[in-house]
């Protein structure tokens, strides 16, 4: 989809990046993936096949927390690789300095298959295919951290804090582009309401991002093989936060299936209690917010990613205040 912050780069440019990453003579690039924010290309070059990543240049506004962000998703892929059974592919170069290209940008390895999304399952193999990225996620929460927040952004002693001072960033985000929400700041009170509630909420590495492109499937004589990719939205909180994409727009309560699964391989399991519940109406909020105010930075009044944004945020905000006006 074309956005504002996809990088508009030339095929000169690419070799350019090739020869500086030591990858040799690009013979194809083509556009890649169903993002919107980074622009991705496939590179194959007389040594191989890449993925390029690039950032938006920094004359591009971006939100708060997506700023450095392309830093802190090499930082994820080496947690996910070092400390779970994740598959997910290995950066081959990166170049953060901006000093020979004006963003940021890497080389991965390309791993073969195709977007959850885009395959061709039986029912069986879907229903297979959701269990399996449930205890995915909860083998992702197997990582621990100390301290909560986006690396980018600061972190903070408990999800608290960390968490207000996150949606106190996306209103001000809203407010350079001229826009005050209304729903941030209700959503600040209720953040204060429940305080209790979220201070005890424990630490691990949360990727808020596991929707179906992020998933690559290869069938495989030992059965269909899973990677992850894109864990540039990843921070340190709340593993309810990951249920918003297992079962999507599906109440806590009723992603039986996905709580089955993951509770299969958790060390904490979600039991979608009333504490459970309410933080999860925060997640389906936290989420709603971001909607809201990247429209203002990625499209235009007449895009189609603006009405989506526009409809979706609406309808994750209407259950989240659902749940924590009545709670």
């Amino acid at each position: 989809m074309i956005s504002r912050t996809k990088y508009p780069i030339t095929n000169e440019e690419i070799q350019l990046l090739s020869e500086k990453a030591g990858l040799g003579v690009v013979k194809n690039a083509s556009p890649l993936g169903a993002g919107e924010y980074n622009a991705v290309y496939l590179v194959q070059t007389n040594s191989g096949e890449y993925v390029l990543k690039i950032a938006p240049p920094e004359s591009v506004p971006v939100m708060a927390y997506e700023q450095g962000m392309m830093s802190a998703e090499i930082f994820w892929y080496e947690q996910m690789r070092e400390h779970s059974k994740i598959r997910v592919p290995r950066i081959a170069y990166s170049d953060l300095s901006r000093t020979v290209f004006p963003a940021e940008f890497f080389f991965m390895e390309r791993i073969p298959g195709k977007q959850l999304n885009e395959m061709d399952f039986s029912e069986e193999e879907k229903a297979a295919g959701a269990g399996t990225t449930a205890r995915m996620a909860a083998e992702l929460h197997r990582i621990k951290g100390e301290r909560f927040g986006y690396l980018q952004l600061g972190l903070h002693d408990d999800w608290y804090e960390a968490y207000r001072a996150i949606i106190e960033s996306l209103v001000a985000d809203g407010k350079r582009q001229r826009h005050s929400s209304r729903r941030g700041k209700r959503l600040l009170k209720y953040i204060d309401d429940y305080k209790d509630i979220l201070k005890v909420a424990p630490c691990c590495m949360v990727n808020f991002d596991i929707w179906a492109p992020n998933i690559l499937c290869e069938r495989t004589e030992a059965g269909i093989q899973y990677t992850w990719i894109d864990p540039e939205r990843s921070f340190w909180g709340d593993a309810i936060w990951d249920f918003i994409c297992l079962e999507l727009f599906t109440p806590l309560t009723e992603k039986t299936n996905s709580l089955r699964a993951y509770n299969e391989a958790a060390d904490l399991p979600v039991l979608a209690t009333r504490e459970e519940q309410i933080r999860y109406a925060f997640a389906q909020a936290h989420m709603g917010l971001i909607m809201e105010i990247e429209k203002y930075y990625r499209y235009t009044f007449h895009h189609a990613g603006w009405w989506r944004n526009v409809y979706v945020s609406g309808f994750l905000f209407r259950h989240a205040f659902a749940t924590l006006k009545q709670a």
